[in-house]
């Protein structure tokens, strides 16, 4: 099970906003996280935290670009992979043309209809998050019946899409997108029905880090929670967990 660990050059991220939105500060996190060990680098200039309010295009590439190109040279030759988190077409391109090699769209390109076509151009792995909408009203969206059906079906539609614009099936991962559009009830039923979407035949991404229904007050005290989540899906046969933290989980997936 590999570590992606969440670069956020944003300043209203839930867990970290403004940690790391300078060049300088990002680049220095990047370059600690590869010390730790970390497989996968994911670097956003877009918060998806419930109700953020969407930043333009150009923003997203100035936040993006220069922290991509500064720790590309490093991560080659440690062995780690840089992905861009966006839902644009156009920002995917300039990050993979500087150095990322993974596409991270958390609205399964539903957001961008250039987004699945480019991702197939560009030839990628490019991971598909079950998505109901925009971060300013998703969580008016989190209705379900069976939240575990639903969010596989759903998954299983944006699957189809991909493939059928091009993106390789040997590309394409899949993250079952805990807390977005779902309560503390939904995220949980997920964890626990886990091997049901192993079983769907794509590498799974499970992104918990540091939520809301992980319990505590705020992000910070929500860490040991989110290792023991780690803890919990390493025996689950799930490709990757997105963690604000790196060495603790790479301690964890070690034992």
């Amino acid at each position: 099970m590999l570590v992606m660990g969440i670069l956020n050059v944003t300043p209203d991220s839930f867990a970290d906003g403004g940690k790391h939105n300078e060049l300088d500060a990002a680049v220095s996190r990047g370059l600690e996280m590869i010390s730790e060990g970390v497989d996968i680098i994911d670097i956003g200039g877009e918060s998806t935290r419930p109700g953020a309010e969407r930043v333009d295009e150009e923003e997203e590439l100035r936040r993006t670009i220069p922290v991509i190109e500064k720790i590309a040279p490093y991560v080659e030759k440690n062995g780690v992979k840089i992905s861009i988190d966006t839902m644009r077409a156009s920002v995917a391109k300039a990050a993979v043309k500087a150095g990322a090699t993974i596409i991270n769209d958390v609205s399964a390109g539903q957001s961008d209809q250039e987004m699945l076509s480019t991702a197939a151009k560009l030839n990628v792995p490019y991971i598909a998050m079950h998505w109901r909408g925009y971060s300013k009203d998703m969580n008016s969206k989190a209705v379900y019946r069976d939240v575990v059906s639903e969010t596989i079906s759903e998954l299983e539609e944006r699957i189809h899409a991909a493939l059928s614009q091009g993106v390789k099936k040997e590309n394409l991962i899949i993250d079952p997108g805990l807390g977005f559009a779902k309560d503390s009830e939904h995220n949980w039923a997920i964890i626990d029905a886990m091997d049901r979407f192993v079983d769907l035949g794509y590498p799974v991404l499970v992104g918990g880090s540091r939520k809301r229904f992980l319990g505590g007050d705020s992000p910070d005290q929500r860490e040991e929670a989110t290792i023991n989540l780690t803890k919990k899906l390493k025996d689950t046969g799930i490709w990757a967990v997105r963690v604000h933290s790196v060495k603790p989980h790479k301690e964890v997936i070690g034992q």
